[in-house]
């Protein structure tokens, strides 16, 4: 029977689902067709395939070939699939033994002279191909990230040739060692030191780094904003092994990998940025800045500036960490648990309240460049910060003592401890329930909060959120309880709340 199968993997968001590629070879007049709802780019693959197969030594059957790419309503694109559909000719036509193909899956993108070449998406094939305990055949080009899921057997070839003597067993291709230093994951960033003066905002970055908080810093130009939010991902603990593999699944979809880096992403759009550059889209739906930024920082500059439509779609993905794009043909979730991080002027001008320089700006100038950032926005960042201009004399100042990133993020880390031992997550993603459990206040402290509360006009959310940053400053000291002056402080980091009043 001139019919083979051989298994590889189609790119559905981060997810991997399985594809049977079915060739079969009939009598008739010689025709290449492929179905299963292939697009432009697979269906090219005929002449890629052709080729490479004939350029590769192997005869190209002159007979009526039908690729059957199941299951026929998942949509098929990229040249990912090149290399089973060549594999799947040679099989039918006994040129490859086929029981060779039933343990194995196979991904990648074939040239014309047989050469293999990467392709996107490798590491959610590896962890699938684990879990199904198939060994996977990738470019070795892509060998790197496909060993970054340990529990995979990848194997690498160059070319079809180099595959087809591992599969006849004259050649075997032998498993790619694992060379994944998950110990030294914490890359080089910028060290906090380098900031002079603005001890609250780097007081603040802390306090955003220990609970993984939301952060709005508001200031004149040039006070140090930008410089300060390139410091936080220093500041993070390192990332675990899952998250590690969370975001090379995520960067792995998007680009291909050479050598994937085990460090928290910092992604900084400019504010001329899309919708769907933004949170993701496209007709092949793929991942946005927002999950580009997925276990990490993503720092939104002068944030009245960015279309106000694209600001509002923040809103969801902030609180439930994920994204949700929906198009005709189908639905892509994509995880989107980022770290916000904004700058902004605190007027058109960028002036207002600053000592030394007028402001130029009208009330209705003002009110107009405010509103840009509603409300329902503002209440899902916890810290709001105006950073001041530093001080005449401070950076000319010598000698002075500036703590640096790594001495911050030993106290970030046992922070981070101390909430992950008491519920299993930040105090940013503590639920109402947990609120009530772990953010308890003494009768005159939550008198305190009540009274902020109907002077501010805060929303609930608003209030939640001050317990939130109150229980991470608590947790910096070590303390079981929430103390009057870390109530205090939070309520201090609601500077845009006072200012809309």
């Amino acid at each position: 029977m001139s019919l083979a199968i051989v298994y590889t993997r189609a790119k559905c968001g981060i997810d991997a689902p399985l594809v049977r590629v079915e060739t079969h070879l009939s009598n008739g007049l010689p025709a290449f067709n492929i179905v299963g709802l292939p697009e432009t780019a697979v269906k090219e693959s005929k002449d890629r395939v052709r080729s490479a197969i004939i350029n590769s030594h192997f005869e190209f059957p002159s007979r009526r070939i039908t690729i059957n790419l199941a299951p026929a309503d998942l949509p098929k694109e990229g040249g990912r699939f090149d290399l089973a559909i060549a594999l799947g000719i040679l099989g039918a036509s006994d040129q490859i033994p086929r029981d060779s193909f039933e343990h194995h899956e196979f991904i990648g993108e074939l040239g014309l002279t047989g050469e293999l070449r990467p392709v996107q998406g490798t590491l959610p094939v590896a962890i699938e191909c684990a879990a199904k305990e198939r060994a996977l055949v990738v470019p070795t080009e892509n060998r790197h990230e496909a060993t970054l899921c340990e529990q995979a057997t990848i194997l690498s070839a160059e070319n079809l040739l180099q595959l087809s003597a591992h599969l006849h067993g004259r050649e075997k291709l032998h498993p790619c060692q694992q060379t994944n230093d998950w110990s030294a994951m914490q890359s080089d960033y910028p060290d906090l030191s380098d900031v002079k003066g603005q001890p609250q905002a780097k007081r603040a970055l802390e306090i955003c780094a220990a609970g993984n908080h939301n952060l709005l810093m508001s200031g004149p130009p040039g006070t140090g904003k930008t410089m300060l939010a390139s410091r936080l991902p220093g500041l993070l603990p390192p990332l675990t092994q899952q998250e590690a593999l969370e975001v090379a699944a995520i960067f792995s979809i998007n680009s291909v990998q050479k050598k994937p880096v085990f460090q928290r992403p910092f992604r900084n759009p400019h504010h001329t940025a899309s919708a769907a550059a933004l949170v993701g889209g496209g007709s092949n739906p793929k991942p946005g800045e927002i999950s580009l930024a997925h276990r990490g920082v993503l720092f939104l500059d002068e944030l009245p500036e960015f279309q106000r439509q694209v600001l509002e779609m923040l809103r969801e993905p902030m609180e439930s960490g994920e994204i949700m794009i929906s198009r005709a043909k189908q639905q892509i979730l994509y995880p989107a648990k980022f770290q916000l991080i904004a700058a902004m002027n605190p007027c058109p001008c960028g002036f207002y309240g600053d000592q030394q320089r007028a402001c130029r700006c009208t009330p209705n100038q003002l009110q107009r460049y405010r509103d840009k950032i509603s409300g329902p926005l503002l209440d899902r960042i916890d810290i709001q910060l105006n950073v001041n201009r530093l001080p005449a004399g401070v950076l000319s100042q010598k000698n002075q003592y500036q703590e640096n990133s790594n001495t911050v993020r030993q106290r970030v880390i046992k922070a981070r401890v101390i909430q992950i031992n008491r519920c299993d997550k930040t105090n940013a993603e503590l639920e109402h329930k947990e609120l009530e459990r772990y953010c308890q206040l003494q009768k005159e402290d939550q008198a305190l909060l009540d009274q902020a509360v109907t002077q501010l006009h805060l929303s609930p959310r608003a209030y939640h959120r001050i317990l939130r940053v109150a229980r991470t400053i608590a947790d910096l000291e070590e303390k079981e309880t929430i103390e009057t002056h870390h109530l205090m402080e939070a309520l201090g980091y609601r500077a845009l709340d006072r200012q809309r009043l």
